[in-house]
C-alpha cells in the first residue's frame, strides 16, 4: 500500500471522528480513538448510504460527509451499549 492514500484515509478518519465527537456530545476518545472511530465509521458510512438511496459524491468532502455520518452512527450504537451495560 502506498503511502499517500494511507495519509488520506488516516485524515478524513481524524476529521470524521472529530466532528462526530462534537456532534455526539460526550463520545471523545482522544486524538487516535478519533482515528479509528472515523476509520471505522467511513467503513459503516460507505456501506450503510448507499444502500439507503444517499450518495454523497465522490470528491474528499463527501468521503468526510460519509465518514462523519458513519461515526456517528458508531457513536450512538457505544452509546446504546455502554448504557445498558
Amino acid at each position: 500500500m502506498q503511502i499517500e492514500p494511507l495519509l488520506i484515509l488516516l485524515l478524513i478518519g481524524a476529521v470524521a471522528g472529530y466532528l462526530a465527537g462534537i456532534v455526539v456530545k460526550g463520545y471523545g476518545y482522544g486524538l487516535v480513538g478519533n482515528i479509528v472511530v472515523g476509520v471505522v465509521g467511513a467503513v459503516i458510512g460507505g456501506w450503510l448510504l448507499p444502500r439507503l438511496g444517499l450518495y454523497t459524491g465522490g470528491d474528499i468532502i463527501g468521503q468526510i460527509v460519509a465518514a462523519t455520518l458513519g461515526a456517528i452512527a458508531l457513536l450512538v450504537a457505544l452509546g446504546l451499549v455502554r448504557r445498558v451495560t
